[in-house]
């Protein structure tokens, strides 16, 4: 005789993995609110990877997150090398035993707009507005998974 057994329950302070990128549960929401270093992961012409620290706003109500950049970095020219289908990219925090990851296609934004928008919420989360920069971009991801543990 089988016999089956329930997977263990997980405790409600711990985020499950994977969600909703546009319908978080609240610690995971709360921890992309609070200020953290964060990662950026994004392909090289050649297929390695290219990681480097960002700041990252996350909006699950518009599905993206937002990484603002000078458009000479890396970071752009790998978003950009892609064509107009953009890029997979991931951003990631981490905080102890609390890890966030967003992933999704990126694509290089240069509307005043959305740049704007993108530097006001980066102000919000770091608590400091960034310089001016005639050269900011915006790397804007369109969120397809997240996962963590919030």
């Amino acid at each position: 005789m089988t016999t089956t057994t329930e997977p263990a329950a997980v405790p409600a302070t711990r985020t499950r993995t994977p969600l909703d990128p546009r319908q978080p549960d609240p610690a995971y929401l709360s921890f992309w609110r609070e200020r953290h270093l964060c990662t950026l992961t994004t392909p090289r012409p050649d297929g390695s990877p290219h990681l480097v620290p960002v700041g990252v706003t996350y909006d699950p109500e518009a599905g993206v997150a937002r990484v603002i950049a000078n458009r000479s970095s890396r970071k752009v020219l790998n978003v950009l090398a892609a064509g107009p289908d953009g890029v997979r990219a991931a951003v990631c925090q981490v905080d102890g035993r609390r890890w966030a990851t967003l992933e999704g296609r990126a694509y290089v934004r240069t509307e005043p707009g959305p740049i704007a928008e993108a530097v006001a919420r980066y102000a919000e989360r770091y608590g400091r507005v960034p310089r001016e920069n005639p050269d900011r971009v915006l790397i804007e991801i369109v969120l397809e998974r997240a996962m963590g543990k919030g």
